[in-house]
Order: structure tokens, then C-alpha cells, then sequence
């Protein structure tokens, strides 16, 4: 048989609570007895502990309490300063599409150089960071070639040093470091589990702005959320933010990723889009951040996105390109705001004359 039988014999309940504990058991509920008598009487009365019969301890978290607060009022702290965001950034010097390892580090490098320039951040995803929070393969380490790791060390990021390559630990050591920098910085602003639909692109009739022809004037969002259902639901409109110069640090190409010069190229404003090629380090890096650069006005290219409008070699799990892509990308937008800031105020001056002849 699979199963021994056995009969059970009802036991009769013992009356009385010591009854039911065992020799162990009462011994130890006397000794806490004795405990909570040698106990001051401030503590012996609140003790969570005490009235579980379990050891008495003392934190400084016990018969923790918050201040009261209307649910309304939250609700009020977040959307007004939300709205209050979307306001002053309506007009923004720089947009960064994308909050990876290259649209963070842009973003850092920018602030640093011009503390002034107003930069908002558009991130599709809820966490920012894009694929920066693990090293290849979803391993811990991030690797990251000489000479990229002097932007470690200026970030005070520890590493193993391997002599032509350094080690973090963890990736998300660097992620969190830089990402918490950058959201510090009082002239930036990330707008996360935010889409960049489309870009704005004007016409430069007056010959202003880029001196004639096309270019880039801000980009279109609208909440991810929304982007992803346009085809199961009716039309929802976007919003827009208009920038002096657009950084697009989107990735190589995914469901979102290469997102500008895809539409740069539906456009007719790039000739073709080859995608990234094979994978080779030693190209790809040096490519990555050599091409760096405005490729059509208005518009900065940086990190992997380069990969998808150039041909260029994918790089794998190392990091540093990202890094001094971004820091380039800052440099690169700095140059086009200032042309941008020297075309307006030419053009001021030049109205200021028109209609001071006109009044003489």
C-alpha cells in the first residue's frame, strides 16, 4: 500500500491558556514578563512588540506618525508645479530627445558650460537611463576605453583600472551618478514617460535664422501612453516645444529608437537612412563621437542614433562613446545657439534701422 492507514484519536482541548504552551514556551513568556517590568513605563505601554509577545525593542521609528495632509493638496504640489514646468519650457533653448548615456552626458556638459541655456530633456520611458543600467548581455559592469574615463573621474565614479580600460562595477553606479548631477542642475528639466511625436520644421523665408532653406524649430510630445495607442483610439493631439537647437540622442533604431533622422529621412531632409553596420568596437567608437555633429540646421546628432544615418559600425557593450558623444553634442549646440543668438540679434538691429528710417 502507497499510503500507511492511520486512526485519529480526538484529543481533549486542555482548559486554560498555560495548558496549551509547552515547558519551552511558558519559560519564555515569563522571562518577558520580568523584561516588561524592568521596562520604563514610556515604553512598556506603546510597545508594538510588547502587545505581540515578541522581543521588546526600540527604534527611533517607533509610533511613527506624519503630519496630516488633504489628498487635494498633493494633488495641487505635483500638477502645478508640472504645469508651471511645461510653461517655462514651452520655449527652450535646447531639447534633448532622450535621456540615455549620451542625451544625459549632453545634457551635464551643457549646464556646466552655460548655466544660463534652458534645457528640457524628452524621455519615452518612465525610468530615464535608456540601456545604461546594465553593462552587455544584462551583466553588472560597465566597460567603458581610455581615455572616456576622465568624465568618471570628474563625476567622482570609482572603477577598476585595467590599463587601456576601466571597470564600474555596476552600471547603474554610473546611470544614477550622472542622471542625479543633472537633475540638480536648476536649468534642466526632464519630461519622462514623454514621446517625441515629430519635429517642428520651418521654412526660413526671411533668411534669419539659418540664412535660408529648412531647419529644425522644436519637437512634438505628447504622453507615451497616448503615442502607443494612436491606433486604438481616436485622434489625440500632441503638444509642442519649440528650441533654438535640438539635440536627438535616440538610439539606434527600435520601436522608438532613431526616431529623428527616420523622420528626418521621410522628410527628404537626409538622402538615406543605411542603419547601423556590424558590430566592430574599434571603428565604431571613434565613429560614433568623430560624426557627431548638426546634420541639418537646427538639428545635433549624438550616440548610437549617428550609427543609423552614417552606416557605421555597432559598438556593443562598451560605454565610452556614448559618454563623449553627448559631451561633443554640447559643445556642437553651443556653436549653433550662438549663431542662432548672433542671426537674431542682427536681425533686431537691422529691423531697428528699417523703422527708424521709416519715422525720419
Amino acid at each position: 500500500m502507497p499510503f500507511a492507514m492511520t486512526s485519529r484519536v480526538p484529543c481533549k482541548a486542555a482548559s486554560g491558556r498555560s495548558a496549551r504552551l509547552s515547558a519551552p514556551a511558558r519559560i519564555t513568556r515569563t522571562v518577558r514578563a520580568q523584561a516588561m517590568d524592568n521596562t520604563p513605563k514610556e515604553y512598556r505601554s506603546e510597545s508594538a512588540s510588547a502587545v505581540a509577545g515578541l522581543p521588546i525593542t526600540s527604534t527611533p521609528f517607533d509610533d511613527w506618525k506624519f503630519t496630516p495632509i488633504r489628498e487635494a493638496t498633493v494633488s495641487r504640489a505635483m500638477t502645478s508645479r508640472y504645469f508651471k514646468d511645461m510653461d517655462s519650457y514651452a520655449e527652450s533653448d535646447v531639447v534633448i530627445i532622450g535621456a540615455g548615456s549620451a542625451g544625459l552626458s549632453c545634457a551635464y556638459e551643457l549646464s556646466k558650460l552655460r548655466p544660463d541655456v534652458k534645457i528640457a530633456i524628452i524621455e519615452q520611458n518612465v525610468s530615464p537611463g535608456g540601456g545604461a543600467w546594465l553593462g552587455g548581455q544584462l551583466f553588472s559592469a560597465m566597460v567603458i576605453r581610455k581615455p572616456a574615463h576622465n568624465l568618471l573621474n570628474e563625476l567622482e565614479i570609482p572603477f577598476e583600472d585595467e590599463g587601456d580600460y576601466v571597470v564600474v562595477k555596476h552600471a547603474a553606479l554610473f546611470t544614477s551618478t550622472l542622471l542625479s548631477k543633472v537633475l540638480q542642475m536648476p536649468n534642466i528639466k526632464l519630461f519622462n514617460a514623454t514621446a517625441a511625436e515629430d519635429l517642428i520644421v520651418r521654412e526660413d523665408t526671411s533668411r534669419e535664422v539659418v540664412g535660408g532653406g529648412k531647419y529644425i524649430g522644436g519637437v512634438v510630445t505628447n504622453w507615451t501612453l497616448v503615442t502607443l495607442h494612436h491606433d486604438t483610439q481616436s485622434c489625440m493631439d500632441p503638444n509642442v516645444i519649440e528650441a533654438k537647437v535640438v539635440v536627438s540622442s535616440c538610439g539606434h533604431d527600435g520601436p522608438m529608437g532613431a526616431h529623428s533622422v527616420k523622420r528626418l529621412a521621410s522628410l527628404g531632409m537626409v538622402p538615406h537612412v543605411p542603419g547601423m553596420g556590424a558590430l566592430d568596437m574599434n571603428t565604431a567608437e571613434d565613429k560614433i563621437v568623430n560624426n557627431t555633429r548638426e546634420v541639418v540646421p537646427g538639428l545635433v546628432l549624438a550616440g548610437m542614433e549617428l550609427s543609423e544615418v552614417d552606416g557605421s559600425p555597432r559598438m556593443g557593450p562598451t560605454f565610452g562613446a556614448m559618454f563623449i558623444s553627448g559631451q561633443k553634442a554640447a559643445h556642437v549646440a553651443l556653436s549653433v545657439l550662438k549663431k542662432r543668438e548672433a542671426a537674431a540679434a542682427a536681425a533686431a538691429a537691422a529691423r531697428k534701422v528699417q523703422t527708424m528710417a521709416a519715422s525720419a
